[in-house]
Parts: C-alpha cells; sequence; structure tokens
C-alpha cells in the first residue's frame, strides 16, 4: 500500500479530557458566542473585526498578540467585537510549506501531529486566559473539529475546501459562526450554495460515525477576492461587489444574509499595507448603502507584531512565517478607525 500507518492519533474526547477548559473560560465562550450570534442574526449592530496572524505558529508571540488586543478590546467594545485569528491549519497552494501548529510544533522540525493537536489545544486555552477573547480558526480538515469545538467562537472555510462536501455538511453541525469563502475562482454561486447546504440538515459519515446535523443558521458568506485564468488577482470588495452579493441573497432561500470583506488573500493582491485602505473603502461602502450596512457584518485582517514576514529559522519574533501581514501599531489604529465608523 502506499499508505503508512505512522501512529494512532488521541481522538478529540481524549485530548479535551486531557486539556480540559476551566468553567470560567467555558463561560466566557458561551456569552461570546451569544454576541456574534446576535450580530451575524442582526440582533446586534456590532461589527466583527477578526484579526490576527497568517498563522499561529508560536505560543508565546500570539499570547503576547492576544493580550495586546484585550487591551485595546476594552476601548472598542461598545461598537466592536474582536476576534483573534488564531490559525492552527495552513492549507498550501502546491501542498509545500509550513502546515501549520497541528502539524508541525515546531516550524524548522519535522511533523509530529500528536504534539501539535496538543499545541494546538494549549494555545488556544492560553490565549483565552490572557485575553479573554476567544478565537476564529480554520476548518481545513473537517475531522479535526472535534479538538476544537469547545474553544472557538467562529470558524472560516477556505477557497479551496468549500466545493468540498465533507466541509459543507460537517459545518451544518456546528453551533458557532461559519464564514463560506467564495472559492478562487471568485464565483459566488458557489458560495451561495456551500452556505445553503451547511445551513440545512444532513445525514453522512464522520469520524466512523453515521451522524445527523441540524443545519447552521449561522453559516454565512466571506468575500476574499479570485484569481483569473491568466493568474491574475480580482477584488471583490468594492461597492458593486457588495450590491451584486447583496441582490444575490435575496435570490436564495438563505437564513441570516451576513457577509465579512477578507482584506487580505486576492482581495489586495497579497499586499499586506493595502488591507488599511480596503478596510476604510468598505466602511465607507457600509454609509452609503442601507442594504450593504446590513449585509456586511464585519472584516478579516492579516495582524501580527511585526510587519511583513520572515522564512522559517530567521528567529523574528511576532512576525510571519507564511503571508506577510499588518505590523501591530498600523493594526492598533486600524482598529480604532474601524470604530469610529460605527
Amino acid at each position: 500500500m502506499s499508505f503508512h500507518y505512522v501512529t494512532k492519533l488521541p481522538t478529540p474526547d481524549e485530548i479535551r479530557k486531557q486539556f480540559p477548559v476551566p468553567a470560567r473560560l467555558a463561560e466566557i465562550k458561551k456569552q461570546r458566542d451569544a454576541e456574534i450570534k446576535d450580530v451575524i442574526t442582526g440582533k446586534s449592530n456590532k461589527f466583527l473585526v477578526i484579526i490576527g496572524p497568517c498563522s499561529a505558529d508560536n505560543e508565546d508571540a500570539v499570547c503576547d498578540y492576544v493580550s495586546r488586543l484585550a487591551k485595546v478590546n476594552e476601548k472598542v467594545k461598545d461598537k466592536l467585537i474582536l476576534i483573534p485569528r488564531i490559525y492552527t491549519n495552513k492549507p498550501r497552494t502546491t501542498g509545500e510549506g509550513y502546515k501549520g501548529i497541528v502539524s508541525q510544533p515546531d516550524p524548522e522540525k519535522k511533523p509530529d501531529f500528536t504534539a501539535g493537536l496538543i499545541a494546538m489545544r494549549k494555545m488556544h486555552i492560553h490565549a483565552i486566559e490572557e485575553s479573554e477573547l476567544t478565537a476564529a480558526d480554520e476548518m481545513l480538515y473537517p475531522d479535526n473539529w472535534g479538538y476544537v469545538e469547545d474553544i472557538l467562537s467562529y470558524v472560516a472555510i477556505g477557497a479551496r475546501s468549500v466545493e468540498d462536501q465533507q466541509h459543507r455538511m460537517t459545518v451544518s453541525g456546528f453551533d458557532v459562526a461559519a464564514g463560506m469563502k467564495n472559492p478562487t475562482s471568485g464565483t459566488l454561486s458557489v458560495m451561495l450554495n456551500s452556505i445553503y447546504a451547511a445551513q440545512h440538515k444532513h445525514s453522512f459519515i464522520y469520524r466512523g460515525f453515521e451522524v445527523e446535523t441540524n443545519g447552521n443558521p449561522l453559516a454565512h458568506a466571506v468575500l476574499r477576492g479570485s484569481v483569473n485564468k491568466h493568474g491574475r488577482s480580482l477584488p471583490n470588495y468594492h461597492y458593486e461587489d457588495l450590491s451584486t452579493l447583496y441582490d444575490l441573497y435575496q435570490d436564495h432561500d438563505l437564513q441570516n444574509p451576513a457577509c465579512i470583506i477578507d482584506a487580505n488573500h486576492n482581495n489586495s493582491n497579497k499586499q499586506f499595507e493595502q488591507q488599511i485602505r480596503i478596510v476604510k473603502e468598505v466602511m465607507h461602502s457600509r454609509k452609503l448603502n442601507n442594504n450593504i450596512h446590513s449585509l456586511v457584518k464585519g472584516v478579516m485582517i492579516e495582524s501580527y507584531i511585526e510587519e511583513g514576514c520572515q522564512k522559517i529559522g530567521e528567529g523574528i519574533y511576532g512576525k510571519s512565517i507564511t503571508d506577510p501581514c499588518l505590523g501591530w501599531e498600523a493594526s492598533e489604529h486600524l482598529i480604532y478607525d474601524i470604530a469610529e465608523y460605527e
């Protein structure tokens, strides 16, 4: 066989039992989940800011970052809900490169998934302890949901995963907000079909069990730009794009029309400093049009302590080892600017 079975991994139940969420933090998550739900359903006028490193590769730096975010949160919490990006699995376009802390708890060493699952869970719990802010993560592998289901308040489904049936059905069993990104092709109907699937009941095979789900009414759209056949980035955050998405939502039988704008990736052509301009344009569009204001519930921003990115092994504290990010000072100013729009 081509598969070489290295070792049997601990089950989600075993990992959660070994590293439980303290009761105080579980209550914080419950409250945060409810606040985010109210934004998605339109009961709250607060605005979501999902912000943090492209990849969470170092527990100390990530917890330092979220501690800083917590201090800013105290100043804007009447208008914004800050959700740290703590992304522990990274999709790779070619299959090569750093795949996240779950794969490599030490980016300079070989993969170790058992150690990675433990490192991921410890980091998430530590981050909540430091900040009282529950986080967002990307569900790259549906089977991993059980390892984080009691610690996350937001889940992103990536552009390469959104067409996958297993991802769609697994999201239908979540009880937290789930952002379904448009595919790299940019085809909005694919994203909307994914939202429809995630919002409805399903029966399927999951981790060796036959399961049934109730559907997730908090599944919603994330616009992240696209790539044309020539490999050129095409943004989809402009006023006209948001108006089009609003109209398409009206044509589909979907609950809780909502959209988050990813300010990086193909929307910025990975020019990280452009995120500032993009976010401000989105906020201006919300001011101009009541339909866009009701639809756009938040933004995603890639941000870390040090701006830009580095190669693995350079050892610069708080600097991304994957996509380049805004630095802390610029990020803090941007959060305050977003709050001024609200």
